[in-house]
């Protein structure tokens, strides 16, 4: 909400874009997705996105163009003459994320986009998540659904009663730096006992070093829990 101008900080600054949240210019360039979409039911999907570009000033064929191209994305064209009171939560959530996109944004934030979708609903959702990524687009997601996370997101926050805990890439964050693991390739089995000391002597193959990770879940829960772990890497 700060970062759509709705609210005002009680400390500090932000700036989206290079700009004040209630930039005008600014909020042009910002898509969004809120956990609930809030839609009139009683419009079918062109006629949601033709209202929706109409606040955008777009031109009709303008308007007609991005709408046809973003109902063919979120995979509602079988259902875009329907009334939205007709849809499905997850069709629900895919018109509202092409409501969010109609403008063309470079910043979208999507608040809870997977939250009570069913297992195809929510990979559909991610997917096109991904597909934002492939785009070129930068992407705030917000969610409690760690796994979802995992599986969309390079770089992740966790804030805990308004105090941010931790910034780093999912990969850093994710990685246990006590350990090491490493993947040896065509290495016999009586080589194992012996692996530690002498896999190069066992005519094995280091196919990669890496550190083992664990889960977002688990990171969250140290980091959540009373006197939990802190992290001084936070930026």
């Amino acid at each position: 909400k700060m970062l759509l101008g709705l609210l005002f900080p009680t400390s500090g600054r932000v700036w989206v874009l290079g700009q004040p949240p209630r930039d005008v210019a600014a909020k042009s360039r910002i898509g969004f997705l809120p956990e609930e979409s809030y839609l009139y039911r009683f419009l079918n999907a062109d006629e949601t996105l033709d209202f929706y570009g109409r606040l955008f000033d777009l031109p009709r064929a303008e308007r007609r163009r991005r709408s046809d191209d973003l109902i063919q994305q979120v995979g509602l064209k079988e259902a875009r003459r329907r009334p939205l009171k007709e849809y499905s939560k997850g069709m629900a959530r895919r018109i509202g994320l092409a409501q969010a996109l109609l403008n063309d944004p470079d910043f979208v934030i999507l608040d809870e986009p997977t939250s009570g979708l069913d297992p195809k609903g929510r990979r559909e959702m991610k997917d096109l998540i991904l597909e934002l990524k492939r785009r070129g687009k930068t992407v705030l997601l917000c969610s409690h659904l760690l796994p979802d996370v995992e599986d969309v997101c390079d770089r992740v926050a966790i804030l805990n009663k308004g105090v941010l805990l931790i910034c780093r890439p999912l990969k850093d964050l994710l990685a246990r730096m006590d350990q090491v693991q490493i993947l040896a390739k065509n290495l016999p089995a009586e080589g194992l006992e012996k692996v530690k000391a002498v896999i190069g002597e066992s005519q094995g193959q280091v196919v990669a070093v890496d550190h083992p990770t664990t889960t977002l879940e688990e990171v969250f829960l140290k980091l959540t829990a009373p006197g939990g772990e802190t992290d001084s890497r936070v930026a």
